[in-house]
Formats: structure tokens, C-alpha cells, sequence
């Protein structure tokens, strides 16, 4: 097995729980190895560091497996991960469908694994990781069955942009026996149909279901406006909850259509209903119109993935929650997220804080929210963190 070397006062990251290594922290690999391979890694004065999986062709040039010296990493460590991230979701969440493992979060680093029922969704996103692909995916099918929770099929959805950066090309397609891959849910006993072969990411945003379920308070009677609604989640707890009317606006041809089908699933057609729209052209129409809502809700995909673009991305936000707020009756509660790692709570705060000023509004805070624990935040690993979520009641300044 070959070493990594770092540079004198590098590791900090990793020293303190962290579980990347960069190219630009490396002083020297000694020993020959091919990318995808086990390396140990060893401080620049030779302390051991740990056991992680090499790739010259990534920034990322070494995720850590295990941070113990001479750590083998073999399918009985392989198998105990995976049954920890198990234990870990029945003690946290409703594992009916929930994310089973979350990469670097989970100590499995690269790879995302998905329950939706009695499907599982993988997506491999890191080239080491993918040599111990089936072996996970054996082993939650084992261990699922031995908790009562057997599962019928598995298909990848390796095809995020991201596996180009690692010099890998994209994978789509069953893992065993084929299956219908319009699959259905039930959420917070919501219905929904999960695309797992076309839909966006593995299909379903899980991170929201805990999120989902808090805005029920607020929509019982209510008129709610829910921007960027894709197949219609928000939406449809907003209806569930006896909202008086719901509209839901996104950009997606066949997202509308999906939200209309998901509605019609829920019996919910006659309250619920869908259009297809720019929300950043239609918000100004609307106001204009002199339209006025109880609940504005504002759940948009990521305005940046980057920090070069955070400032273009703060635009964005500041404008749409702006226009949110002015749709507001005086009282009316606004739900409001970012699902960007680099849009960092404090910026976000700050972004809402300027649209508020510049809409003439109140904020008084309901609550603050992030991921669903199934997604769980591992500290000194800041990619793990990444959704805001709040909810404000707004008032006109007097």
C-alpha cells in the first residue's frame, strides 16, 4: 500500500474530523499505486493519519476511509459501516423512505444510498468508493432484511456531473432484476409517485420531510403560494393540512405534471393546483395583480455551487424573498430555504434581512430548520451541512 505524505502544516482539516485530503497538501506519495487504490496517510514528520481511497485525477486527492492506524478495510468493516448507518436511521427517523447513507457523513465517503420503499437508489460519486459499491449494496439488502424491511430492486443513478471531476463517466441503470422505477411513497401520509430512473438527484428530496411536516400549522384555512414546487411536496402537505386554496409554481414542464399526478393521488386536485411558470417572472405579476397570500413558500434549487458565485447567488435571494414578502398579508408567514452549501446561514440571514428592509417588513422568526436527520451534519466536514430553512411571520412596519 502506498503512502501519503503531507506538507508541513497541512492535515488541519483532517486533524480536527474532517475527511478530505487536497492535491495542494501533499508534499510526496511514496510507493506505486493506480488511482482508486488504499493509501495510508502519514503528517509531514511520519505520524499516521489513517486509511483512505486515492485519486490524482481529483482535487479531492484522498477521501479518508478510517482515521485508525493499520485499519483493514475488508467486508467485515465494510458491513459494520453500513449496519451502523442502519442502527443510526432507526434510532432518528421514519425509515419507510429516508436517505440510508450519506457519503462522508456516514464514514462511507462518495457514495449516497437512497430507500424509497422497498427500492434503493444508489449514486456513486468518488472513484475508490466505487470498487466497494455492490459489496454496500449487498450488505443493505442483507441487514434491511433482517430488520423486516426487504428490498425489491436497486438502481443507479451515478449520472451527477460531479463524476467527471474524478474522471469517471456517468452510470445509469438496474443493479439485479429490472423493476417498474415509477415507485410510490408515502411521507408525513402524503402520497407521492418517486421517478427513480428520470427524476432529479435519486429521484425525491428526502432532506425536506421533517421541514414538510412543520409548515402544516400554519396552512390550515390558509391561501399558500409555494414557488419552485417541483413534483409538489410542499405543496401537497399544504393541501393535506386543509389549506383553503394552494398554488404551485414551477419552471418543469414535467414536474407540473408529476405535482398534478401526486395531487390527483392525494384526492387533492380540488384545492391543490399547479402551474408552470419562472417564478422570478411570475412573483411580479402577481403582485401587480394585487394578489395577497396567508403562506408564501420558497423552496429553489441551489442558486450557486460555488463561492465564486455566491454574490450572484445572493441576488437571487434577495429578490425572490422580496417579492415574497410583498405577496404577504400583513401577519402572513413566509417559509424560506437554500439548499446551497456555500450560501452559509450567516449570508443567508443577511440576504432575507435586505430583502426585508427593502420590502418595508418585519421579520419575526418562527423557526429555524436544516437538513432531516437521515442527511445527519458531521461537523468539521462543512460539505455535509447544507440546507437553511426558516420559517417568519411577516409584518408591515407601522
Amino acid at each position: 500500500m502506498a503512502t501519503v505524505i503531507l506538507k508541513k502544516g497541512e492535515g488541519r482539516t483532517l486533524s480536527a474530523g474532517g475527511a478530505w485530503i487536497y492535491d495542494n497538501e501533499i508534499d510526496r506519495i511514496d510507493g506505486d499505486f493506480i488511482n482508486g487504490d488504499l493509501v495510508k496517510v502519514v503528517a509531514f514528520n511520519g505520524y499516521p493519519l489513517g486509511t483512505g481511497f486515492i485519486n490524482t485525477n481529483s482535487k479531492i486527492a484522498v477521501r479518508m476511509m478510517s482515521r485508525k492506524e493499520d485499519q483493514v478495510i475488508d467486508d467485515a468493516f465494510i458491513e459494520q459501516r453500513v449496519r451502523d448507518c442502519v442502527d443510526y436511521r432507526k434510532h432518528t427517523i421514519d425509515m419507510s423512505s429516508c436517505r440510508l447513507i450519506f457519503g462522508e457523513a456516514d464514514f462511507l465517503p462518495g457514495i449516497v444510498v437512497d430507500k424509497y420503499s422497498d427500492i434503493l437508489v444508489v449514486q456513486s460519486l468518488a472513484l475508490g468508493i466505487d470498487r466497494f459499491k455492490l459489496k454496500i449494496v449487498d450488505a443493505l439488502k442483507r441487514i434491511l432484511a433482517e430488520e423486516g424491511m426487504p428490498i425489491r430492486g436497486v438502481y443507479e443513478r451515478s449520472d451527477a456531473k460531479v463524476r467527471a471531476l474524478e474522471g469517471m463517466k456517468p452510470v445509469k441503470g438496474f443493479i439485479g432484476d429490472p423493476f417498474d422505477t415509477k415507485v410510490q411513497i408515502v411521507e408525513n401520509g402524503v402520497k407521492y409517485y418517486v421517478d427513480v430512473e428520470n427524476g432529479q438527484k435519486t429521484g425525491f428530496f428526502l432532506d425536506q420531510k421533517l421541514n414538510r411536516a412543520a409548515i402544516r400549522p400554519l396552512c390550515k384555512g390558509a391561501k399558500v403560494l409555494d414557488c419552485f414546487t417541483h413534483t409538489g411536496s410542499f405543496a401537497l402537505n399544504a393541501g393535506i393540512a386543509g389549506a383553503a386554496s394552494v398554488l404551485g409554481v414551477d419552471a418543469s414542464e414535467l414536474a407540473v405534471a408529476e405535482a398534478e399526478e401526486n395531487a390527483r393521488l392525494n384526492g387533492l386536485e380540488g384545492t391543490v393546483r399547479f402551474q408552470v411558470a419562472d417564478v422570478f417572472d411570475l412573483l411580479p405579476q402577481l403582485e401587480k395583480k394585487g394578489e395577497q397570500y396567508d403562506v408564501v413558500i420558497l423552496d429553489p434549487p441551489a442558486f450557486t455551487k460555488s463561492r465564486e458565485s455566491v454574490k450572484k447567488a445572493m441576488k437571487g435571494y434577495r429578490e425572490i424573498n422580496l417579492r415574497g414578502m410583498k405577496l404577504l398579508r400583513d401577519g402572513g408567514f413566509l417559509v424560506t430555504c437554500s439548499c446551497s452549501h456555500f450560501m452559509t446561514r450567516e449570508l443567508f440571514e443577511k440576504t432575507i434581512a435586505l430583502a426585508a428592509k427593502d420590502a418595508r417588513k418585519r421579520l419575526r422568526q418562527v423557526e429555524y430548520r436544516t437538513q432531516a436527520p437521515d442527511h445527519p451534519i458531521l461537523w468539521a466536514a462543512d460539505e455535509s451541512f447544507y440546507l437553511k430553512f426558516f420559517i417568519f411571520q411577516v409584518c408591515t412596519e407601522k
